[in-house]
């Protein structure tokens, strides 16, 4: 009885941390900004019927359906760096982290200098196939990758801009 209490417990701390109505852009910037599921309102959406998800073996995982989000520039457009010149700019990186601490890295020119930052989306509602629980409402993924799910953060809490030392 006390091992099925410590996983009963266990699963609803986990279900809980997984949730993700917002996530902060921090690190090398003139000012923090949080945004809230509510604020990706008013960036221009876009709609996507599918996007199918792929492992690092190019194995075919799962699709995700009726795809919305924002482009990630659109609301990095938001946040000033904080460099003393546009040339440094190729010197950051951006992490991404989930709410289970999953991360993955772009860097800067990878999205304001290549096609990449054009599929690069914040996504705000999407249906699962097979139906499955995500972890968290808030996700970014980007559609042009190859193995597109190594790179599909599903609870986002956090983008840290950094600088190659």
């Amino acid at each position: 009885m006390k091992y099925l209490f410590i996983a009963l417990l266990f699963t609803a701390f986990a279900a809980q941390a997984q949730e993700s109505k917002q996530f902060v852009i921090e690190g090398k910037v003139k000012t923090n900004l949080t945004v809230a599921m509510a604020d990706l309102k008013q960036y221009k959406t876009i709609s996507l019927d599918s996007i199918t998800v792929f492992n690092h073996l190019m194995q075919r995982k799962s699709s995700i359906k009726n795809v919305k989000g924002v482009l990630l520039k659109d609301i990095l457009a938001k946040v000033e760096i904080d460099t003393d010149s546009p040339k440094k700019l190729s010197e950051f990186y951006l992490v991404f982290t989930a709410t289970d601490n999953y991360k993955v890295v772009y860097s800067w020119n990878e999205i304001f200098n290549s096609p990449t930052g054009n599929q690069l989306l914040v996504l705000t509602s999407y249906d699962t196939d097979p139906a499955k629980t995500e972890k968290g409402n808030i996700a970014v993924i980007t559609a042009s990758d190859f193995a597109t799910g190594r790179r599909f953060v599903k609870g986002l809490s956090k983008i840290n801009i950094l600088q190659v030392n």
